[in-house]
């Protein structure tokens, strides 16, 4: 018979497979405080500066307190939860220290909203209910707003698209500017009568027309 593992042991790793049993580091509680799970401590702090996305050790050790605080439950760090949220982080994959922070923020607000769906979920009476959803609303609200700015904060450095030499028919437009949220395109034409060749041309015919007709006129 099947039985559930047990989520607050560290999952096994083939001892055949190095590497992957090097790249998820987990963080142990002791009287002490917390430590990273790792047989070799150098290379788990190196992991762990790496999966977190911040510059050096003081930075880990300011994220991982934080994320600590943030995932204890029953007035006690969860162990299991950590281990999810920085799950979240590394798969996410923060690439410098601001990137890192928002991440943090991003695992730490999802981890509220679910406390607060789960005392929704229980609440005992109208007063409780309320505060619980109106909790949840906030929370779910500021979550893809966060999402955004890590997207906007990334796009930030795409290089801009020249496009050169741009023929604008009559009743065309040319828009310049930004066209999309993650890339710029400058249009521009690099010849000295690109603004004549933008006007409108009159036909060989009408021109005969005209110059007729003043002709007639001169002459009446």
């Amino acid at each position: 018979m099947d039985t559930a593992p047990d989520l607050t042991t560290p999952t096994a790793i083939a001892a055949s497979n190095p590497t992957e049993a090097a790249a998820a580091p987990r963080i142990k509680f002791s009287a002490q405080g917390f430590c990273i799970d790792h047989p070799d401590p150098e290379l788990g702090a190196e992991l762990m500066v790496e999966a977190l996305g911040v510059p050096d050790r003081e930075a880990m050790d300011g994220i991982l307190r934080q994320l600590i605080k943030a995932s204890v439950s029953g007035g006690s760090p969860d162990q299991v939860n950590l281990a999810f949220m920085l799950s979240m982080v590394r798969s996410i994959g923060p690439r410098d220290s601001i990137e890192a922070m928002l991440v943090a923020q991003m695992v730490s607000v999802h981890v509220m909203a679910m406390r607060c769906a789960h005392h929704l979920a229980h609440a005992k009476d109208l007063a409780q209910h309320d505060s619980a959803a109106r909790a949840l609303g906030r929370l779910a609200h500021t979550f893809p707003a966060q999402i955004e700015a890590l997207n906007r904060y990334r796009s930030r450095g795409e290089p801009a698209i020249t496009v050169q030499n741009v023929k604008v028919e009559d009743g065309g437009k040319a828009i310049v500017g930004n066209v999309t949220q993650h890339a710029r395109v400058i249009v521009s034409d690099q010849t000295p009568t690109s603004a004549a060749r933008t006007a409108p041309k009159a036909s060989r015919a009408r021109r005969r027309r005209e110059a007729a007709d003043s002709t007639q006129a001169a002459q009446a």
